[in-house]
């Protein structure tokens, strides 16, 4: 390709709303421009990039057996009705109605489609098991689009789905997925964690998610240095400390204008630890006698000493979404806002009990009643619930697993695994014959990566001060031809020499100075980049420099194009040496 005819262009300054480093090189470098809010174009080099990646899944997807296919982005909403999900997502599915009246949606994810194909394709045990595949667009109207293609609203996903007669065929294909995941991140070029994540609305019980670590990222995860232990902060465990002791008589005292617990706990000196903190909410929730959706107050309680994970309370409270509860939604249960409990509460509630107040006796909590709090509170006697682990983990506390300090730090989920089990196939009647005579539900798995986020992360992780610098199995082309010739005829026969070779060239051929020339290269970011200048040409050379490490090395003309072509094994080679397996 000659920059001369390139559709795009580059920027030398960075557009506004560009929030970190690979967002703004992507824009300035002519990868992607942006359409509105989280809805992106990508321009030619960000198409041939993507190609690439598409290219390393499909390999990777069809290694494990994957057979490829192609589902529709807008879905009849019967199917999702079938589920349930319909009800439960909230506004990020696009809805609408076709011309007839029918409900209809833009896909976020293609398990309903899938298990639709699959209910009438899939008989008999003989036809398991089964893996699919596909490259698609959806759509997810996120309220936040952010950081480029990090968060976005429109988006390209590779999702797969796995159809197995029993639960050790479903294990041994998402231990395949697990695998081929870190191969695909590899070979991208793209350092990567695994780490033991939620559900979410997919459902299911085992999850993974993989994590770009980056400070750019809105997950937390948690680690442990010392045995292993990581995962998503949203569903993290730790080692608390419990306080048992024998029960002591409730007592009502004055706690004047102690409505947090920090000033409670100096008024009463007493540690955080010894009262129990509530934590109000509102979860929405489907009537199971309407079919309707319908909020409810949820009561957390957990130790001062702690904060409430959301996501934990979430699943323990079996809600659809939740949001922070209104002074006056409170009230109406009888609890007063800075002095609550659900002591002598009265009204229709739902309360979560962590065990660190479960398993630990004598708290000090609200006695609804303004300046007063109850001492000696117990679980179990003054007040019930169900009893979960809603407590969020952060850096210091002790390893669920060896009790050494967990540590934390900022992702970017890249990928994510599923096991699904029957959620859907029991839901949409994708039922099989099995060896016995018997109809069984299809077990099933779903596994996902989001293409366009991982040319984003790939453009966070590889830049320096004057641009991109992407690995050679990923950049848009293998090199980057640099004349700095008055008459272009010997760079023209280069260019060509190149091509033949099967080698694929960036061309800079413009009418402009060396300095916009170079400027321009480093901002794409091809990893090798040939120059030819009036000086080294003298000598029957030119220049050849490696923009990921800068090193600058003299080539002879004289068949260029097979030097070049071992310069460009080797670049490879790097890669393929640092490809990671991992199995669970």
């Amino acid at each position: 390709m000659r920059m001369s005819s390139m559709f795009s262009r580059t920027l030398r300054e960075a557009p506004a709303g560009a929030d970190c480093k690979g967002y703004e090189y992507l824009l300035r470098a002519g990868y992607i421009k942006q359409m509105g809010a989280g809805i992106f174009s990508l321009l030619p080099l960000g198409f041939r990039s993507i190609t690439k990646i598409q290219e390393i899944v499909r390999q990777e997807m069809n290694r494990i057996g994957g057979q490829e296919i192609l589902m529709p982005l807008v879905n009849p909403a019967d199917i999702w009705k079938e589920t349930g999900r319909y009800y439960s997502i909230d506004k990020e599915m696009a809805r609408f109605k076709d011309r007839v009246g029918r409900d209809m949606v833009l896909a976020m994810t293609h398990e309903e489609a899938v298990t639709d194909i699959a209910r009438g394709e899939i008989d008999s045990y003989k036809r398991l098991p089964l893996t699919v595949y596909q490259i698609q667009t959806k759509f997810r109207d996120d309220p936040r689009p952010r950081a480029g293609l990090i968060r976005v609203r429109e988006f390209t996903m590779k999702d797969s789905y796995s159809f197995d007669r029993d639960q050790a065929g479903l294990e041994k294909i998402y231990n395949e997925h697990y695998n081929a995941y870190f191969r695909i991140f590899s070979r991208c070029g793209l350092p990567c964690i695994s780490v033991a994540s939620d559900s979410g609305m997919m459902g299911g019980k085992i999850a993974h998610e993989y994590m770009y670590l980056s400070p750019i990222g809105e997950d937390t995860i948690i680690t442990c240095k010392k045995c292993g232990y990581t995962a998503n902060k949203q569903v993290a465990a730790f080692k608390k400390d419990y306080y048992p002791e024998d029960m002591k008589e409730i007592e009502k005292v004055e706690t004047p204008e102690a409505k947090t617990i920090e000033s409670l706990a100096s008024y009463l000196n007493i540690q955080p630890e010894k009262t129990c903190k509530a934590v109000f909410m509102v979860g929405s929730f489907i009537s199971d006698k309407t079919g309707e959706e319908e909020d409810k107050l949820i009561v957390a309680l957990i130790r001062g000493d702690m904060e409430v994970e959301e996501n934990k309370l979430q699943h323990a409270a079996r809600a659809n979404e939740l949001r922070p509860a209104h002074e006056e939604e409170i009230t109406a249960c009888g609890m007063v806002p800075g002095f609550a409990s659900p002591i002598g509460a009265k009204g229709n509630f739902i309360c979560i009990v962590d065990d660190s107040v479960a398993k630990s006796n004598n708290l000090v909590a609200g006695a609804n009643e303004a300046g007063y709090h109850f001492l000696n509170t117990n679980f179990g006697r003054d007040f019930q619930g169900t009893v979960a682990d809603i407590a969020s983990a952060k850096s210091g506390y002790k390893c669920p697993h060896c009790g050494a300090p967990l540590e934390s730090s900022k992702g970017v989920e890249i990928g994510n695994i599923f096991q699904l089990g029957t959620k859907y196939s029991e839901a949409m009647n994708c039922y099989f014959q099995d060896e016995d005579g018997k109809q069984k539900p299809v077990i099933m798995g779903c596994y996902g990566i989001g293409i366009g986020r991982l040319l984003a992360c790939l453009a966070e992780e590889y830049n320096d001060e004057n641009g991109l610098k992407l690995p050679i199995a990923v950049a848009p082309y293998q090199v980057h031809l640099v004349s700095l010739l008055k008459d272009n005829s010997i760079a023209d026969g280069i260019y060509e020499e190149l091509q033949s070779e099967g080698i694929e060239v960036l061309y800079e051929d413009r009418k402009e100075s060396a300095g916009v020339k170079f400027a321009d290269a480093d901002l794409i970011g091809i990893p090798i980049r040939i120059t030819l200048g009036n000086r080294s040409l003298k000598d029957g050379n030119v220049e050849v420099k490696l923009r990921g490490t800068g090193e600058t090395t003299s080539y002879s003309i004289e068949g260029l194009g097979k030097q070049i072509r071992q310069e460009i094994a080797k670049e490879q080679k790097k890669m393929d040496d640092a490809i990671v397996e991992k199995y669970l």
